[in-house]
């Protein structure tokens, strides 16, 4: 009888503890990791167009880093044998603790690995997969994180990353329901139509854009996406002060080699905006900190990212 109760009070009290599992801040994007077909023209458009520092990686011994700042880079991995189309293998997000998030996505029922893994760097991450099957990794990064010193940086800041969204309402039980991800704007090529839904980190101002049509406004995703159209949705966005000033910096340079837009454009949010495309067709967004124009569609309802509202280390 005493061993009985001795056991039901200590589980009850596990699952006290489960249930009041407080979760750790995420405090912005960590980074983007994308496939290469081709190493030496992606090293190319990373280091020679965008100017980022290239660095090994830690958590991947097969994969590369180009670091935009101290804790954000993308990741560039091997493609994979019969990959098809998709050159997206995750997305990541800084938080303050990585063990602490693993356990407080555990408590709330989420399928996770048994613990966190530890970088050479003294990082610590893990990966869950969202409930459309994307792997999303949360990465606590080293407590003195270095800057790279790349004066050719086309920017120095991941303001947001997209990538294909299926259903709406399923990814928000994740990314706002479990996450609390915050709303900041939504948008379409038409009135009336949602093509773009933008979310704010909880403790930050960066964001993750779901990319809901592929093709015409409102139109969904096909299921025959091609490689050019999967890599416009999944995507990664640099922070500007000057989009047009960045562009003359690019063409000063002859840096616009490869697949790139005519010139910056105001896009539908009303910042300026101006697209380049990795030799795998990821889509590099150089975008303005600040809207100059109205946006179309729905007000802002958060503050812009900024390099004075971002916040360098997790833990603070």
């Amino acid at each position: 009888m005493f061993s009985r109760s001795l056991a039901a009070a200590v589980i009850g009290c596990f699952t006290v503890a489960a249930a009041g599992q407080t979760m750790p801040r995420i405090t912005g994007i960590s980074h983007l990791a994308v496939y290469t077909s081709d190493a030496t023209a992606t090293d190319h458009y990373y280091r020679e167009i965008l100017g980022l520092a290239k660095w090994t990686d830690p958590e991947n011994p097969q994969g590369v880093r180009y670091m935009v700042n101290a804790t954000q880079y993308i990741e560039v991995l091997p493609l994979p044998p019969d990959q098809g189309v998709n050159r997206l293998d995750h997305t990541a997000y800084n938080t303050s603790s990585a063990e602490g998030m693993r356990k407080y996505l555990a408590a709330k029922g989420w399928k996770t690995p048994d613990k966190a893994m530890h970088g050479s760097d003294g990082s610590r991450w893990f990966a869950v997969l969202d409930p459309e099957g994307n792997k999303v990794e949360f990465v606590q990064p080293p407590a003195n994180a270095k800057a790279p010193d790349e004066p050719n940086a086309i920017g120095h800041q991941i303001i947001h990353i997209g990538m294909l969204v299926h259903d709406r309402a399923k990814e928000d039980a994740f990314y706002r329901g479990l996450l609390d991800f915050k709303p900041y704007w939504y948008g379409g090529m038409q009135e009336g139509k949602i093509d773009w839904v933008s979310q704010q980190v909880p403790n930050g101002h960066e964001w993750l854009e779901y990319m809901l049509t592929s093709g015409p406004s409102g139109s969904g995703i096909p299921a025959n996406i091609s490689q050019h159209q999967l890599g416009v949705l999944d995507h990664f966005s640099i922070g500007e002060v000057s989009v047009p000033n960045a562009y003359k910096e690019l063409a000063a340079g002859n840096r616009l080699g490869g697949v790139h837009d005519q010139g910056p454009k105001i896009g539908k949010d009303g910042k300026y905006q101006f697209n380049l495309y990795d030799p795998d067709g990821i889509r590099t967004e150089l975008m303005n900190f600040h809207a100059t124009d109205k946006p179309c569609c729905s007000p802002f309802t958060a503050g812009d990212p900024s390099p004075e509202t971002r916040t360098a280390n997790p833990a603070e």
